[in-house]
């Protein structure tokens, strides 16, 4: 696709929350809150030039490697809510991307995202077939007061659940939906604790794919105010979680 019009190099998209987003205490789920920066960078993608559909014609696509969000508050049904993204960096298969949540005119999410090409045939990482010096990059404008990281999985992790991937885990790369993984760790949390809206921020690591009717397991361990959640296929790591409260 051509680069759209409305193309800019820093992105802002306007949302409205919905009920089908929201919690019982009516604040947006953290695993929504995950979609709609993915959708806005997403978005952001399309309107430059690189998007799924664009990098489909070299068999590539984004896959998102490591993601920080630190949270001041979360919006709550009915909240119309502003998001801006760019492009700290982008070399070869490997690209950084930060993201804010604005809500009236103050920020209450902030976030940074790792990401890397993977050429879809294959399955392995690639440099970006596609041209983006129009995007400008900005190398040290970073939204979160910590960067991403690679969590440290704790030796006395208790293995807390299990779960067979099924079909509506899936996404258009057909594997797992990176939100999924999320979402099979926070149903084994307290209630009350995401009632609470006590979360200050969640790192999370994607480390390898998962496919259609892969059986993994879920294991977890607490001290003080992090929890620290992973997700194993064969003894091998696949996911990890840490949140803070």
């Amino acid at each position: 696709m051509p680069i759209d019009s409305n193309f800019k190099s820093v992105h802002e998209k306007e949302w409205e929350i919905n009920f089908s987003q929201c919690a019982p205490n009516g604040a947006l789920n953290y695993t929504d809150l995950c979609n709609l920066l993915q959708l806005t960078a997403a978005e952001h993608a399309d309107l430059g030039g690189i998007s799924f559909t664009d990098m489909q014609e070299f068999h590539q696509a984004w896959v998102l490697s490591r993601m920080r969000i630190e949270i001041e508050s979360l919006p709550k049904w009915r909240d119309k809510v502003i998001v801006k993204t760019w492009i700290v960096s982008l070399e070869n298969s490997r690209s950084t991307r930060v993201l804010e949540v604005y809500k009236d005119n103050v920020r209450i999410i902030s976030c940074e995202t790792f990401w890397a090409v993977i050429n879809t045939e294959r399955r392995r990482p690639e440099p970006l077939a596609l041209p983006h010096e129009h995007f400008e990059k900005f190398p040290l404008k970073f939204t979160t007061t910590e960067r991403v990281k690679k969590i440290k999985l704790p030796a006395d992790s208790a293995k807390v659940g299990i779960h067979k991937v099924v079909f509506s885990d899936l996404d258009v790369v057909n594997h797992v939906n990176n939100v999924k993984y999320l979402e099979w760790c926070l149903d084994l949390v307290e209630p009350k604790i995401l009632l609470h809206q006590t979360f200050k921020s969640l790192d999370m690591n994607f480390l390898n794919e998962l496919l259609l009717e892969n059986e993994v397991e879920l294991f977890s361990s607490t001290k003080d105010n992090d929890t620290i959640f992973s997700v194993a296929k064969d003894s091998k790591n696949c996911f990890s979680l840490e949140f803070t409260v």
